[in-house]
């Protein structure tokens, strides 16, 4: 085997050699790309307020307005009212639903205790919006549920909403 020792043939091997590796380098930049560079980000309004659940709306659904029918019965859990019914139903007025749809079980019970468990619903287009909260519930809940064959959302009784 003889070496290649002539200046063409050294000359030869190395502008091939050249080429592989410029080759192979090129092939390098394709599989990675030289990002652009990337422009400064506008500055951004701080918002001023956390938006809250949509307003009541006559187009709305049940499940719309769960939402803003849970934010009401969180805030009143939290108060000092968290087992008055009247409160609930108070604070739902307030935003915009209507009392003469709502129901509330009794806030006391037969021998005048303080109630374990309160419920409260308001008929919205033929689906109830239930909340309970009380003592006995793990935190206070609420759900859609359907209208009862028989009218109304709550099962048993409940107290007039007479104020």
């Amino acid at each position: 085997m003889r070496l290649l020792r002539s200046p063409s043939a050294r000359s030869v091997v190395g502008t091939v050699g050249a080429v592989v590796v410029a080759a192979s380098l090129t092939g390098c930049s394709m599989l990675f790309p030289e990002e652009p560079p990337v422009a400064p980000a506008a500055p951004t309004a701080e918002p001023t307020a956390t938006a809250g659940p949509a307003p009541l709306s006559p187009e709305s659904t049940a499940a719309d307005n769960l939402p803003l029918f849970t934010q009401v019965m969180t805030q009143v859990a939290e108060s000092p009212d968290s087992v008055a019914g009247r409160a609930y139903i108070d604070a739902l007025v307030a935003v915009g639903f209507d009392k003469s749809a709502m129901q509330v079980t009794a806030d006391r019970t037969s021998v005048d205790d303080p109630v374990d468990s309160l419920q409260f619903s308001v008929l919205w287009a033929g689906e109830c919006l239930v909340g309970q909260v009380g003592p006995s519930t793990p935190a206070p809940t609420a759900m859609v549920l359907p209208e009862l064959p028989s009218g109304g959302c709550l099962i048993g009784q409940t107290r007039p909403i007479d104020w």
